[in-house]
């Protein structure tokens, strides 16, 4: 039987238990990675959602696979369509460095997202948690994100409440 592509892996289900088996692949044999990264940018829909689960799920295990991707990968959420992509893309880049070259783009569209009425709240608390790490660079924008998550506080979720009181407190407690 001819060994099945990544892709071919990620279409047979989508389970845990598939999941899993995809990630003990590309971390048994790393090089693989290039191959699941290329497959998230690729935007499209279902088989960039499941590659972006596994990737997630590989640099959380392995930071160093995102080392060389950042600026790709935050030059390509903006793009995406699915919550599945947003968040795992946001979860990924929350665990690497900043990106420079596309900080700005990142952050604007963060601010959209966190700011809109249809985003899932995992994607808004990653938003949050991007922008924090931004406001560490750039004070200035704390205010906005403050008034931002203090505006949505009365309408949002008990998870949304709950992370962005969080975030609210360590930002206050820095002026």
């Amino acid at each position: 039987m001819p060994e099945l592509s990544l892709e071919e892996l990620l279409f047979r289900e989508q389970s845990k238990a598939n999941t899993d088996m995809i990630i003990g692949i590309i971390m048994a044999k790393p090089a693989l990675f290039d191959e699941l990264f290329q497959l998230v940018l690729r935007n499209s829909e279902p088989v960039s959602r499941r590659a972006a689960w596994v990737a997630d799920y590989c640099t959380e295990m392995n930071p160093g696979l995102l080392n060389d991707r950042v600026e790709q990968l935050a030059s390509q959420i903006p793009r995406f369509g699915s919550d599945g992509l947003k968040r795992h893309g946001l979860k990924m880049i929350n665990r690497a460095a900043l990106p420079s070259e596309n900080l700005g783009i990142l952050t604007d569209t963060c601010f959209k997202w966190l700011q809109s009425q249809t985003e899932s709240i995992a994607v808004k608390m990653n938003c949050m948690e991007f922008l924090y790490r931004v406001t560490k660079l750039y004070p200035d924008i704390a205010g906005e994100l403050y008034d931002i998550i203090e505006i949505q506080l009365n309408d949002a979720s008990p998870g949304f409440v709950n992370g962005g009181k969080k975030l609210l407190k360590k930002l206050s407690s820095r002026h």
